[in-house]
């Protein structure tokens, strides 16, 4: 075991916020050390998983993984026949099948060039037991002049139910979502890459009724056109290999020290980050009476709705529960062979019943055990610290390096010419002439109102009359009062600078809509997509 009191050094990752710009960490020509750190770590180091070692449950989840992702990938897509070796360099990445944005997107094609350039397969991992957040697609629209976001739905939104559960069900909101979209974005970006994508997904939409899937695979094939040479896999699937059940067995066996560290890594994050929400970067795993919560969702096909999963040792079984009716018992101590709990997790498996890994558990299973490299978004990185601080207190072995990858990319709105106001230097400037009017006050002799000049002596006087308790309220007053009277002569200045701030918030917002890198990878050109993705990768000629 490595010693507890090792260092932890955390690191912040921030999203580029040039356009255009990447975030590569470390950068692509610095890579190579790492990988081949990674594969000395899998080679040398062990731990023993109640009588499989760390190196023999890798080597059947490669296996496992490589066979499971051709079966997938080739339902839809050509690829390549692989023949699974333990030996095979495994690139991992890693998202949820939905319409994210492109600085995501880049990340796929990183895991391409990375593959390619080291002869690795690169796998990229749908995490399907998360739920869809939303169905409706968040589209810019109107003039430049005056731009509005419309949400547009391509599905009923339904039930909170993991993705892997998620069928469609509105398939004429699915069927017209892609011409809505690309009428409303029409002024804005008038050739998108959603006339090509969302024919894709329909296509797919005829040979799966799952949501996910449409989407996820409908992309993989672009990026297939786009020379990707890459599989995918959902998370679901890798959950259902014998590797994983004997690795989440050993897990609940020792659930008791595993939630003990599990949450001493997180509380060591918080007090890092002086974050006191209880949700970040994860809740903490509770207990209640015997039973005691595992990092992992279960659920049944009966019942959708993904719960925790519970745990309570009884004598020479473990149960395990969603604690809303059901209930399974494995053969299952934490010094017996877990081959017959396996066994019976496998065949409820078959029968309907989902257990599936959580986030730091998911990206731990990916790192220690399936691939050589990882390659994490932002926030994932931030949060797999965690999973470094896990690896090394609970397992005893030093944390695979891994890859952080981002990118900003804006859509091709065209930019208003003329300089913008800051709205917030405007509302300071309003705020003077109430509270300083002397400032902008001028002497008019034309002026109705009179010269303003004796006011604004008056009003001198008395900031200049040093305060007293004797005289302080008297001075307040007299002041606020001076102040109030000097604002006849500023009617037309703060006039024209409101006019002017509802005019620079009104910029202030079309220029957000502009400069936001959140829109969908579907709603940019695709060969501005092509384009951006090839320049930020090595060129390798």
């Amino acid at each position: 075991m490595l010693p507890s009191t090792t260092p932890v050094e955390f690191r912040q990752f921030r999203a580029p916020r040039e356009n255009r710009s990447a975030l590569v960490e470390p950068p692509f020509s610095e890579i190579g050390p790492v990988i081949a750190q990674n594969v000395q770590l899998h080679a040398q180091q062990n731990y023993d998983f109640q009588g499989w070692s760390l190196e023999r449950l890798s080597r059947q989840a490669r296996r496992e993984l490589l066979r499971d992702a051709q079966r997938w990938t080739s339902t839809y897509r050509d690829v390549a026949p692989l023949f699974p070796s333990s030996s095979e360099l495994i690139f991992l990445a890693g998202h949820q099948p939905q319409l994210f944005h492109p600085g995501v997107w880049f990340k796929n094609f990183a895991l391409g060039h990375l593959a390619g350039r080291y002869g690795a397969v690169g796998i990229n991992l749908l995490i399907d037991s998360d739920t869809i957040k939303s169905t409706a697609l968040r589209v810019p629209g109107g003039s430049l002049q005056d731009p509005a976001i419309a949400s547009i739905p391509f599905d009923e939104h339904g039930k909170p139910i993991p993705f892997e559960q998620r069928q469609i069900l509105d398939r004429a909101a699915l069927a017209d979502f892609g011409q809505r979209a690309v009428e409303r974005l029409a002024t804005l970006v008038p050739d998108p890459l959603l006339r090509q994508y969302w024919p894709m997904v329909l296509q797919r939409a005829r040979q799966t009724d799952n949501l996910g899937a449409c989407l996820a695979q409908a992309r993989h094939q672009l990026e297939g056109q786009w020379g990707v040479q890459t599989l995918e896999i959902p998370q679901s699937r890798v959950c259902q290999s014998e590797s994983f059940a004997w690795f989440l067995t050993h897990l609940v066996a020792h659930l008791p020290r595993f939630r003990e560290v599990y949450n001493g890594t997180i509380r060591i994050y918080r007090q890092a980050h002086r974050i006191r929400n209880s949700a970040h970067p994860v809740p903490e795993l509770v207990a209640d009476g015997p039973w005691l919560e595992a990092p992992f969702w279960i659920w049944s096909t009966k019942d959708p709705l993904r719960r925790p999963l519970f745990v309570a040792q009884h004598g020479q079984e473990v149960l395990l529960t969603n604690r809303n009716g059901l209930e399974i018992a494995l053969p299952l101590t934490a010094d017996a062979d877990p081959s017959r709990a396996v066994g019976r997790l496998l065949d409820h498996s078959c029968r309907g019943i989902k257990i599936r890994s959580r986030a730091l558990i998911t990206t731990l299973w990916a790192r220690l055990v399936l691939g050589d490299l990882f390659l994490h978004g932002i926030g994932g990185a931030k949060y797999d610290q965690v999973t470094d601080l896990l690896i090394h207190q609970f397992f005893g072995l030093r944390p695979p390096g891994l890859m952080v990858i981002s990118a900003t990319l804006q859509l091709p709105i065209p930019r208003e010419g003329e300089p913008w106001e800051d709205p917030t230097e405007i509302k300071q400037r309003l705020r003077e002439l109430q509270w300083h009017p002397e400032r902008y006050v001028l002497s008019d002799d034309r002026s109705p109102l009179g010269d303003p000049a004796e006011l604004v002596q008056r009003k001198l006087q008395y900031v200049q009359m040093s305060p007293t308790p004797e005289n302080g309220r008297l001075r307040f007053e007299e002041i606020r009062r001076i102040n109030e009277a000097l604002q006849p002569w500023l009617a037309d200045l703060r006039h024209e600078w409101t006019q002017r701030q509802a005019e620079a918030v009104h910029r202030q917002r079309r220029e957000s809509l502009r400069l936001s890198r959140e829109y969908s990878f579907c709603l940019y050109p695709g060969d501005m997509l092509r384009e951006f993705f090839s320049s930020q990768l090595p060129n390798e000629a």
